[in-house]
């Protein structure tokens, strides 16, 4: 059966009452009157009829074209040319337009709260990356104007204020050069250098690497070899050697036990290897967990600043991961311990 558009539907309905409505009168006058015959009243209702449909059709659509027009102008999507309105009011019914422009409406909805928490974020950077510049700034002012008031002629201080301005200065540019590189990961210009190498030798490498600091801690970090003792993998090894780092690092810094341990361990996942880095250190708050990743992020602000580190370190860590095609996540219990998780290619032989 064929399927009219709503304007077609509005003018044939008229149409057929209009005429039904004549049909009525011409059918008393045929009996009141003299000389009016039955098919005079088919002509005159089928002249009637497709003058009523077309006067209607037209009225109807010009006024459905007009609302047509304004909702074409509102909504920017939908703003198209003569060809396109026609196409809207041959093929689409009203309430196809109605679900179009619904669907629009909702999808500003959702770019106005994604901007929303853009904007929050932007803030929340600004404000992060201002407080981290300006710790080292005033303490690098503070010292040396402390040598120029005459502390430079003191020998108890000066040495050390110069060591301190030092610290501040190389905090700083550990700073820009964490921003730096988070940038160019982000545009795509850290071309990675894809080689086969076996993960578990560059973790001892890194173990041993992080031996002192992690004595200093009371911290036992080791690998899980009851899994496997041998893990070849593809991917850029300076990169990865940097986010092993990173994530075991972390670990240590925070320990906060007598014995504090840090497990290594692998898992095969048919095409990719699953890479865990688990502590018994002091967990993070499922509040933070979502931002974790975040750039200048930190779950325990004083404390985190007190214990070094730029903010940048796991924001750089999730680009690395990203830039290879693979995944890092985190799982966490307040009080209880962290596991960093994350993927890498798996390759059969180095």
């Amino acid at each position: 059966m064929t399927q009219y558009r709503e304007t077609n539907k509005v003018a044939l309905t008229v149409a057929l009452l209009v005429v039904a409505i004549l049909t009525i009168l011409l059918l008393l006058l045929l009996f009141l009157t003299e000389g009016m015959l039955l098919w005079h009243i088919i002509v005159i209702d089928i002249l009637i009829f497709i003058s009523c449909f077309l006067i209607y059709q037209y009225a109807v659509e010009k006024f459905i074209n007009k609302k047509i027009k304004l909702i074409f102008r509102t909504i920017p999507r939908l703003r198209a040319g003569k060809a396109q309105k026609e196409k809207f009011l041959r093929n689409d019914s009203i309430e196809g337009i109605n679900e179009a422009v619904i669907e629009w409406g909702a999808k500003q909805s959702l770019e106005i709260e994604e901007l929303k928490k853009m904007a929050v974020y932007r803030r929340e950077f600004l404000g992060n990356i201002s407080h981290e510049l300006k710790t080292p700034i005033f303490n690098i002012q503070g010292y040396i104007l402390t040598l120029i008031d005459g502390g430079l002629d003191d020998p108890n201080i000066n040495v050390d204020y110069l060591v301190r301005t030092e610290k501040s200065i190389n905090r700083l540019i550990a700073i820009v050069e964490d921003l730096e590189e988070i940038s160019k990961l982000e545009s795509g210009e850290v071309k990675l250098n894809l080689v086969h190498f076996d993960l578990v030798e560059l973790t001892k490498d890194v173990i041993e690497f992080l031996e002192m600091k992690a004595t200093r801690n009371n911290a036992l970090v080791s690998i899980d070899n009851k899994i496997m003792r041998s893990v070849i993998v593809r991917a850029d090894k300076k990169r990865i050697r940097q986010v092993l780092i990173n994530l075991i690092e972390n670990a240590i810094k925070y320990s906060d036990k007598e014995e504090n341990k840090i497990l290594v361990r692998f898992f095969d996942m048919d095409e990719n290897y699953l890479i865990e880095i688990k502590d018994n250190g002091p967990g993070i708050p499922q509040e933070s967990l979502p931002r974790i990743f975040e750039r200048f992020y930190r779950t325990d602000k004083g404390r985190s600043r007190d214990m070094g580190g730029t903010g940048l370190g796991l924001a750089i860590v999730k680009h690395i991961i990203e830039a290879h095609d693979q995944t890092i996540s985190v799982r966490s219990k307040f009080g209880q311990g962290t596991i960093f998780s994350f993927t890498l290619s798996k390759t059969s032989s180095i």
